[in-house]
């Protein structure tokens, strides 16, 4: 007998038995288990086959038996990935809008510190012998910290007494547009151009002074006071 004649008549005696055991199966109401959209390729034994083996379900079920907390392990890494993705996301957005208000906040520390500064250096940086305790207690009031106290100290023990000896008479006025050197929403470093017009019985005329000042501002609940000056 041919090779393909002899092959041919195997295979059909399989698709028989094939046949009678779905046919069994049925009228038994016995579950047949499928696997839907899966091909399986077996190669066929020389003699051919008397009862051709059939793919057996359970070699085609992903793993999905569930860990202790009742998650299958194939999807207990996605899950925690995404819920690492979403955490990283969060803090991101909370680090992008804290830096975004710092940022407003500074930019409006800076305009109102400035402001503060220009107003509060006149004040500060002049003084006449005839009122000295009305303008150095006007000028306390823009000042704030231990430089407060460090005013009043170097005002009552230097500045007075050699004002009222000489007639001292200081009159200070902003040359320039104030710049900032540096700024934080609580804190601005303001400089200042300041022109220093000084009389007294130790010059004759008037002496013109052309200074520079750093002038550290800080916010209080007051509003913005001056914290250190410093000539440059």
């Amino acid at each position: 007998m041919p090779k393909t004649t002899a092959t041919r008549r195997t295979m059909t005696a399989a698709a028989r038995a094939a046949a009678k055991r779905a046919e069994r199966g049925h009228r038994d109401a016995e579950p047949v288990a499928t696997v839907a959209g899966r091909t399986v390729l077996i190669d066929a034994p020389k003699n051919g086959w008397q009862d051709p083996p059939e793919p057996s379900p359970e070699a085609f079920e992903e793993d999905d038996t569930p860990t202790e907390h009742g998650t299958p392990r194939h999807r207990r890494l996605p899950t925690a990935l995404l819920g690492v993705l979403l955490v990283a996301g969060l803090v991101a957005m909370a680090v992008l809008g804290w830096q975004y208000r710092d940022a407003r906040r500074t930019e409006a520390a800076r305009a109102e510190a400035v402001a503060a500064a220009r107003k509060a250096a006149p004040t500060v940086l002049s003084y006449d012998y005839h009122h000295l305790d009305r303008d150095f207690t006007r000028a306390r009031t823009h000042l704030t910290g231990t430089f407060r106290d460090e005013y009043t100290k170097t005002t009552k023990t230097v500045v007075a007494p050699t004002a009222k000896k000489y007639h001292g008479v200081v009159k200070a006025t902003i040359a320039a547009p104030a710049s900032v050197v540096s700024a934080t929403p609580d804190k601005v470093v303001v400089l200042l151009f300041v022109n220093q017009v000084t009389e007294s019985t130790q010059v004759s005329g008037s002496r013109l002074d052309l200074n520079r000042v750093r002038m550290t501002m800080t916010r209080t609940d007051e509003g913005w006071k001056v914290s250190a000056v410093d000539a440059l």
